[in-house]
């Protein structure tokens, strides 16, 4: 999939429109962002990822793609369907996300998700991605932004855009959605760019006290 922006354009574009978010983009560096990839596929990585840390569910994807003909790629759908539940749990997928990758195989193959997603609005995708059984809000919006190139997604239940401006605008943890996208609306349109640079600030930004 292509980056549907220019990186430098957004990131020129930050540095005017909100003073606060300018330092942070000063601090962090030149816009990096990762995208690729074949949306079903990436569906399927998001679901085996799912409240795992790194390590382990790099170790669980190891042992999933042993599953199949080919290791360096991800299952068919059609492959995912022939695969019993003991054989999701030998390699230890759980059964909730065995379930949920029978679901996603079952939507790829009626053509709820697919390739096609590229050439669809973000409301679209969204609608289309969270039809799958386990794909909420978040995942989704990671697809767009992450996979599809998406220039304008701001992902509101993320913890760590909240936290970010919890402590660079003053606002509580809790912020509302409504004021989360108020707040964010300077940031129009390269607010995917603007997350990004939320979530590495926080990695780089020195600890307090």
């Amino acid at each position: 999939m292509t980056l549907r922006y220019d990186p430098e354009a957004a990131t020129a574009y930050l540095l005017t429109a909100d003073p606060v978010l300018a330092r942070v983009v000063e601090t962090v560096g030149p816009l990096q962002i990762g995208h690729g990839g074949d949306p079903y596929e990436q569906l399927v990585r998001a679901i085996l990822y799912q409240q795992l840390a790194g390590p382990a569910a790099i170790a669980i994807e190891r042992r999933f793609r042993a599953l199949y003909p080919d290791p360096e790629a991800v299952p068919t759908p059609e492959q995912l369907l022939s695969t019993d539940l003991e054989t999701f749990r030998s390699a230890g997928v759980s059964r909730q996300k065995a379930g949920y990758l029978l679901d996603l195989a079952a939507k790829a193959q009626a053509g709820v998700v697919g390739a096609f997603l590229a050439d669809l609005p973000d409301e679209e995708v969204i609608a289309h991605a969270t039809q799958v059984k386990g794909i909420g809000r978040w995942t989704a919006d990671m697809l767009l932004m992450f996979c599809l190139g998406r220039p304008d997604v701001l992902p509101v239940g993320d913890l760590g855009i909240k936290n970010a401006v919890m402590r660079l605008y003053g606002h509580d943890a809790h912020i509302p959605v409504k004021e989360l996208e108020a707040l964010a609306e300077p940031w129009r349109p390269y607010r995917t760019a603007a997350s990004w640079y939320l979530w590495q600030w926080l990695d780089v930004k020195p600890p307090e006290g």
